[in-house]
């Protein structure tokens, strides 16, 4: 069983790295290209519209997944692997069309929220919502299934698109997540609680290999970028693989947490891109501007600023979605210490969060007494001791042709030391000097 998804692995891997170069090439020609500018960390031109290269990818998995007798009952009468390529083609248009020519988030979000319909007209949705801790399963009734797929696509779509700061950023998470997620939803089939048929683990490592074999293109400094189109597309495949593994497993009583909850387990295995777009939502309304506006104080860009650099910020993101993932797959191979993960899990999300706060930056610029890149204000350092300073004797002089006069309030006085090195510069000859010839001490070398 494990070959088959291996195979499928590889092939869109292999299939993403290969089709990025022209779609690289593609869109040069396009024009498709982002400068650097304030709101970006890149320092020079880039190609976009990666996405192009990874939904063709997947595609391609897809159908060498369907070829191979492994996964013939995910395909056989069955419309949601269609359901999928499909919203998969919208949200890749969608994306593509903000690549090329800025969207409005609201048209943004109608495109998102039209994939999501697609999903849910051709059954790609969550059957059930199973409340943790307290053993009681919700069974969505069809008037409330499109609301909930819509909300759960919007949501990862755009966290995935927020974390997409940095060069191998949301590829790497996502890698990590995604590969996260398969074995989760083996593990599940084993123990006999996901049905074989169930779609979610095969999306789930066509996701993971479309992020390696991005890759080597998006490492820094990035010679492409995934772009709106990439994003999105790795968001609604994310989506609909946890819709389907964890909306769908059967109740089961007695169950650890992790076992009857599974739908619970995205918001640990992605917590740092949710964690940052729920950080972002509160940060954009605290300064009354719109949850679409953009800023530079996500995760990433802290990091940044905290001294780490690109790729070492880049690098502590990806262990942290590891240890996240880790205590998801920890539980599914050992029985031994599941009740302190949820907590334990709150405890890194608050480490997180104290460890990234701009608070912790500024007190220890002020304490060595720097600057706060991330703040205008100057934090200058506390003098030791008050150290007496002469007066230098100074006169009225028109404050015109002085260097920096603009700078200075009119009739500012001007200290005499100065005004008689700006007179010497005017009678000094216009030649280059030279500076004086060196002196050897006798006995020196």
């Amino acid at each position: 069983m494990i070959l088959g998804y291996l195979a499928v692995l590889a092939v869109a891997a292999l299939g993403t790295w290969g089709l990025t170069w022209p779609v690289r090439r593609l869109a040069v020609r396009l024009g498709a290209v982002v400068m650097p500018d304030l709101r970006r960390v890149h320092s020079r031109p880039t190609p976009t519209i990666g996405g192009i290269g990874m939904f063709a990818a997947f595609l391609l998995a897809m159908a060498v997944a369907s070829q191979l007798p492994q996964f013939r009952s995910v395909f056989e009468n069955s419309s949601e692997p269609l359901g999928v390529i499909l919203a998969a083609a919208v949200i890749l248009a969608v994306g593509l069309v903000d690549d090329l020519r800025e969207v409005s988030a609201p048209a943004k979000l109608a495109g998102q929220v039209l994939a999501a319909s697609v999903l849910t007209f051709l059954g790609v949705t969550m059957d059930n919502f199973k409340i943790p801790f307290v053993g009681t399963v919700l069974v969505l009734s069809p008037d409330l299934t499109p609301l909930i797929t819509a909300l759960w696509v919007v949501g990862i779509a755009n966290a995935i698109n927020l974390i997409d700061g940095l060069d191998g950023l949301a590829a790497g998470i996502v890698a990590i997540a995604a590969g996260t997620f398969c074995v989760y939803g083996l593990r599940l089939g084993h123990m006999g609680l996901l049905s074989p048929e169930n779609l979610g683990p095969l999306v789930a490592v066509i996701a993971c290999g479309i992020c390696l074999g991005f890759l080597p293109h998006n490492l820094h400094p990035a010679k492409v970028f995934m772009g709106d189109s990439g994003a999105m597309l790795l968001g609604l495949l994310m989506a609909a693989s946890t819709m389907v593994v964890g909306g769908r497993t059967p109740e089961v009583s007695g169950q650890t947490y992790f076992f009857f909850a599974p739908l619970f387990i995205p918001f640990f295995i992605l917590g740092v891109p949710i964690l940052d777009t729920a950080f972002a939502i509160v940060r954009r309304a605290i300064r009354g501007g719109g949850v679409a506006t953009p800023d530079k104080d996500h995760l990433h860009h802290r990091l940044v600023r905290l001294g780490h650099g690109h790729r070492r910020s880049v690098v502590i993101l990806w262990a942290w979605t590891a240890i996240l993932s880790g205590f998801v797959l920890y539980p599914t191979f050992t029985s031994h210490g599941n009740a302190l993960i949820p907590f334990a899990a709150a405890g890194l999300g608050v480490a997180l969060y104290t460890l990234f706060h701009p608070g912790v930056r500024r007190a220890g610029d002020a304490a060595r007494g720097g600057v706060d890149p991330g703040s205008p204000e100057v934090v200058a350092p506390t003098p030791a001791r008050e150290v007496p300073t002469r007066e230098v004797p100074t006169r009225e002089v028109p404050t015109r042709d002085a260097p920096g006069a603009s700078e200075r309030e009119a009739g500012e006085p001007i200290p005499l030391a100065t005004i008689i090195a700006i007179d010497a510069d005017r009678k000094a000859p216009d030649v280059a000097r030279r500076p004086p010839k060196a002196r050897h001490r006798k006995g020196s070398h």
